[in-house]
């Protein structure tokens, strides 16, 4: 028989948010770009920074604005496939999802002064770009090994200062504006009991069974499995004003406003296996599910500078300077755990049956619950340098350097949250990306383009278990257990480009990216250096493929 314990608060006192604190891992999540652009651009690995002339230059050195030599209007469309695998104890699980999307509409205007020497003209240019796609789903799926979840949410509950009574919730009774969340829904759910409802300290997970001497004896997980959604994207609107000098100097700068919108549910079970009831003459499975959604709102502006120099007519240089993006976070939360239980009363009868052994329970948190918070995103310094080769041929290099040590969270009336900021500063690192880019006129109206990206990862290597072994504990926001550790992003490109006028033509682009991660169901839990449970990642490889449309207009 289920008995559904529905935690309710007040909507007023649910806005503070103050059980659902942000994590490192939000803020990472939320400071990354992928390669995203014209198509021109996206077929040359993004290396614009000293080359210029394209709008999506706009949003990393807008000095490349002062390139043109007429007004034009650009827009993009792409499709992309994206293909994860994930292997979790051996076993893979495989997953795909198709999605059409607008990536950038964008005017530049160009405004010549009649001179020859000093300002010889101004550019604008406004574009909207979609810098971010979180759209991507996966599933993995394990055996029977490793500790559970429940393991997990008893020891957490016995590094808090609670007891049961502070946990226990009945439809008239909630004391959640001041507990953890963690340990309350796992409490609620019967995931975890405490032997003294009075004492903290003594919680243990539900999932075993009591011997013919009354000792309590834990399962083994037999089966665990978790399906990820993640929906949403990341877009930027930017407002550029650029100059040239003589020819021989480009200086420009842009003031960007970002919109983001992210939707993400992560469905956790595990499965412990049959109990026999032998006077039932049946069989009975202990399971738990842990169930978590998402959505996200946010909006931050930032400011971009740089300077393109021109030594000599072959070869340019660029610098540039991207600001942190300074976010106003939204994000509404909402959880749903349940465990079933033979032959256990989850520390009292059961009120519907007393005679009946096995019991069912499931808890949930409010729907309506949000908290708002503030993110500053890194900033990122990029050096580049490009070389044009003839009439026909140019290579072009890029560098960015980004400082994810410098991201900050704080709650919303600005406040630093210190514990967060000192674990992104041990667990994070500068980054630096490398992209490379080559055009080839075949004809005055034909070309063909190559290029790639490589971006090592900026978390620490002791993060990074897979490779060396090392645990490491994440601590998660609110009741989300879940989360990933990055390794590595490579794009490797290609495109066509046609001219069909002097004013009208189309790119064409194909990108590849490969993102490699470990996927944790829930952190290990650690106490004074000693390590009380251990979490066995997945390994995640997500591969993309997409296929852009540029169309342009110059006048």
């Amino acid at each position: 028989m289920k008995k559904v314990i529905c935690l309710c608060a007040s909507a007023l006192l649910l806005g503070s948010g103050s059980m659902f604190a942000q994590g490192e891992m939000d803020a990472y999540k939320f400071s990354q770009y992928d390669l995203n652009g014209t198509a021109r651009y996206l077929s040359m690995g993004g290396a614009f920074g000293a080359l210029g002339g394209d709008i999506s230059a706009m949003r990393t050195n807008p000095a490349g604005l002062a390139i043109y030599r007429s007004s034009e209007i650009v827009t993009t469309v792409s499709l992309s496939s994206i293909k994860t695998k994930t292997d979790w104890l051996g076993i893979e699980m495989d997953d795909k999802k198709t999605r059409f999307n607008f990536d950038n509409i964008a005017y530049v205007g160009y405004f010549p002064t009649g001179n020859d020497e000093g300002v010889v003209g101004w550019n604008v240019g406004f574009a909207y770009n979609r810098v971010k796609n979180f759209n991507r789903q996966y599933r993995m799926g394990r055996g029977a090994g490793g500790r559970s979840i429940s393991d997990y949410l008893a020891g957490a509950a016995n590094l808090e200062d609670v007891t049961g009574n502070d946990l226990w919730s009945t439809d008239s009774y909630n004391p959640y504006l001041s507990q953890s969340w963690l340990p309350t829904l796992a409490y609620n759910a019967g995931l975890i009991d405490v032997n003294n409802k009075a004492v903290s300290g003594d919680f243990f997970s539900t999932m075993g069974y009591f011997d013919e001497k009354d000792n309590w004896n834990l399962l083994d997980v037999q089966s665990a499995n978790m399906s990820v959604s993640e929906k949403g994207a990341i877009d930027k609107y930017d407002f550029s004003l650029a100059t040239n000098i003589s020819d021989r100097f480009f200086i420009g700068a842009t003031v960007s406003v970002t919109d983001v919108d992210y939707r993400s549910s992560a469905l956790y079970d595990e499965n412990f296996g049959y109990l026999n009831a032998e006077a039932q003459n049946a069989k009975f499975v202990n399971e738990l599910f842990w169930d978590n959604y998402s959505s996200l709102d946010g909006t931050g502006y930032s400011f971009n500078l740089g300077v393109i120099a021109r030594p000599t007519d072959f070869l340019r240089l660029g610098v540039a300077y991207n600001s942190p993006t300074w976010y106003k976070m939204t994000n509404y939360y909402s959880a749903e755990a349940g465990a079933y239980v033979f032959d256990y009363y989850l520390g009292e009868p059961n009120p519907i049956d007393p005679g009946n052994p096995d019991m069912t329970r499931q808890a949930t948190t409010p729907t309506d619950f949000y908290t708002e918070y503030r993110l500053r995103t890194p900033d990122k310094w990029i050096f580049s340098a490009a070389a044009i080769l003839g009439q026909n041929a140019l290579i072009s290099v890029d560098y960015e350097l980004t400082n994810y040590k410098s991201m900050r969270l704080q709650d919303r009336d600005g406040y630093d949250q210190d514990a967060d900021n000192d674990l992104i500063k041990d667990d994070f690192r500068s980054s630096g990306m490398l992209k490379v880019g080559a055009e080839y006129k075949v004809t005055p109206q034909f070309a063909i383009r190559v290029g790639g990206a490589w971006q090592n990862s900026p978390v620490q290597e002791h993060m990074k278990y897979s490779e060396t072994g090392r645990i490491v504990e994440v601590y998660p926001a609110g009741t989300r257990t879940g989360y990933t550790v990055d390794h590595s992003i490579n794009y490797y490109t290609v495109g066509l480009g046609y001219r069909f006028t002097p004013n009208f033509y189309v790119d064409l682009a194909c990108v590849y990216r490969m993102q490699k991660e470990d996927v944790y169901p829930f952190p290990h839990l650690i106490s004074d250096g000693n390590v009380l449970v251990e979490s066995i990642p997945a390994t995640l490889k997500t591969n993309t493929t997409k296929v852009a449309l540029t169309l342009g207009y110059k006048f």
